[in-house]
């Protein structure tokens, strides 16, 4: 007679953790354009989807390192210098929150924070522009607080630990193949926003659960053993 077989019961999600460009502001669109616009002038050609393979879910110093290798120190100074320049430009008059993540929040009731590629400067101006700071605020955690950027895991263990959860009760929301391999190498459960830049097959293929608009989040982590707001929750 064959034993009867006994599966492991998940942990229940203690903490969400967001990434911040692509899954809380919608600004990979238009940092995509502007570094292919600046491979253009500086003379490394570069279309869309090469960015993302390239240079999305890293942080600055990793992307700066990526075009220092090809093109030289001082051309890749003069090209993050550039980049953070236009960048903020265009964020004053073209940044959003991604598209439903506002109500994806309001139904969220579990711990909340933010560990993202992006300087805690950027993560504030961005954040600020877009009315969602406060909902992190104390809990927003950046590249430069580690040693080793995503795909590392460092980042996503520290903000655990500086949250004071367990990696393996946290869920990780994120947008990029590099931000998914840094969760799945922290122990944690990864949800793959599909609605963005990076095509979902490649965040499947890197270990996440792939959605495709953030209004079904607190569904998903409530089937992982998070909470959420009710409806009627909402109407108290």
């Amino acid at each position: 007679m064959d034993k009867e077989r006994h599966h492991p019961v998940p942990v229940p999600v203690e903490l969400v953790i967001f990434d911040c460009d692509g899954v809380l502001v919608d600004s990979e669109r238009i940092a995509v354009r502007i570094h292919t616009r600046l491979g253009a002038e500086f003379g490394w050609p570069l279309g869309p989807s090469e960015v993302v393979d390239l240079f999305m879910g890293k942080s600055a110093a990793s992307i700066r390192t990526i075009i220092a290798d090809r093109l030289g120190e001082a051309t890749a100074t003069a090209w993050d210098e550039e980049f953070h320049r236009r960048l903020r430009d265009a964020f004053e008059t073209g940044l959003r929150p991604v598209d439903g993540v506002v109500e994806a929040l309001d139904r969220l009731r579990l711990p909340i924070c933010v560990a993202s590629s992006g300087t805690h400067a950027k993560l504030r101006h961005s954040l600020r522009h877009v009315g969602l700071y406060e909902r992190f605020a104390g809990r927003v955690f950046s590249a430069g607080d580690v040693s080793r950027g995503k795909p590392a895991p460092d980042l996503f263990l520290h903000a655990a630990a500086r949250v004071g959860v367990a990696p393996e009760a946290c869920a990780v929301v994120e947008d990029s193949g590099f931000g998914v391999q840094a969760a799945r190498a922290a122990g944690m459960r990864c949800f793959g926003y599909g609605g963005g830049l990076t095509p979902p097959e490649r965040l499947r293929q890197a270990g996440a659960v792939v959605f495709d608009d953030m209004r079904e989040l607190p569904r998903l982590l409530a089937g992982a053993g998070a909470g959420t707001r009710s409806d009627d929750d909402l109407r108290d």
